[in-house]
């Protein structure tokens, strides 16, 4: 009796201490915010259906968001602790004294889409075409193209061609249907432009890559302020964690987005749910560290260069806290 109860107590100390079954910290509660329409739920999904919150002892609370612009406003009430966001307003905010911060979330950025069988073969092709352009005339990808036919014409795109700027569906509904030569539109838009026959002519990180950044810059990243990273340490870093992981699952694994097809808009349809997950993995973000962020600080200034304080505000310089330099991955 006395071996059975020594038996009993040392492996009731095993279960307790083993790491195999030792129960997650608790991270702490998370609020983020996200938007309604936006592909990011992919990822929290993922995050979901793979428990990857209750791994990392997180409480997750998401709210749902109208738009980006949303998001920011929700962010600085402390509405909520975490949004997605892109690194130029987060360097806008730090210049005008809002300390927020950001970790990258995505890689992933639009393209010049063109009918097939146009005769715009190059940049240099453009002039004398029209143009429609998702957002409006700062918009950061419009702003990369004028950048890019600057360098390789000499010339001024908006003197060259005629722009019209629209919503992102407006501004396929004109590309497919023949009412503008071009088109430049967010990735997963482009994505249903390619599947409707339409060709990508150049990618945004294409022009990256011709002027000179050689590893396209994180545009949009978790962004959250200073004091939450401070005051909820362990439950941004749990959901961090859980984020990375999410996209690790979403790029290695086809299992991973077998129940997002109806989320992403593509029930029914397999080659639009093939090309938007294909071009979202050419998007994902693998790794982060804080110290590595030359790409970032190169596009900021280019943006700066050709897009003025009306994008950029009064500063031509990244601000060296946009990146939280407490995570590695």
């Amino acid at each position: 009796m006395r071996l059975f109860a020594e038996f009993v107590a040392v492996a009731l100390a095993l279960l307790l201490a083993g790491p195999a079954w030792a129960q997650p910290d608790d991270a702490g509660t998370l609020v983020v915010g996200i938007q309604e329409s936006g592909t990011v739920q992919w990822e929290i999904e993922t995050i979901r259906a793979l428990n990857l919150d209750d791994k990392h002892g997180l409480t997750l609370e998401i709210r749902p968001l109208a738009d980006s612009r949303a998001g920011q406003i929700a962010l600085q009430a402390g509405a909520v602790d975490v949004i997605l966001s892109d690194f130029v307003w987060v360097t806008i905010q730090r210049n005008q004294g809002n300390a927020v911060t950001m970790v990258p979330h995505s890689l992933a950025v639009g393209g010049l889409m063109v009918p097939a069988g146009s005769d715009i073969a190059g940049v240099e092709d453009l002039a004398g075409h029209t143009i429609a352009v998702a957002g409006g005339p700062v918009d950061k990808s419009w702003v990369m193209l004028r950048a890019y036919y600057n360098s390789v014409t000499g010339g001024t795109l908006t003197d060259d061609v005629r722009a019209s700027y629209g919503a992102p569906p407006l501004v396929n509904e004109l590309l497919v249907s023949g009412g503008v030569d071009a088109a430049l539109n967010f990735w997963h838009w482009n994505a249903r432009a390619k599947v409707a026959g339409a060709v990508e002519l150049l990618s945004v990180a294409d022009m990256f890559a011709a002027l000179g950044i050689s590893e396209p810059p994180p545009l949009l990243g978790w962004t959250f302020t200073d004091q939450t990273g401070r005051d909820k340490n362990a439950a941004i870093t749990a959901f961090l964690d859980a984020s990375f992981e999410a996209k690790a699952a979403l790029l290695g694994d086809d299992g991973a987005w077998t129940g997002l097809q109806a989320l992403m808009g593509a029930e029914g349809d397999d080659a639009l749910f093939a090309q938007l997950r294909d071009d979202y993995r050419a998007g994902i973000v693998a790794g982060y560290d804080p110290t590595a962020m030359t790409a970032a600080s190169k596009a900021f200034a280019l943006m700066a260069e050709f897009g003025g304080s009306e994008l950029v505000g009064e500063t031509d310089i990244l601000d060296a806290g946009t990146f939280w330099p407490d995570y590695r991955r």
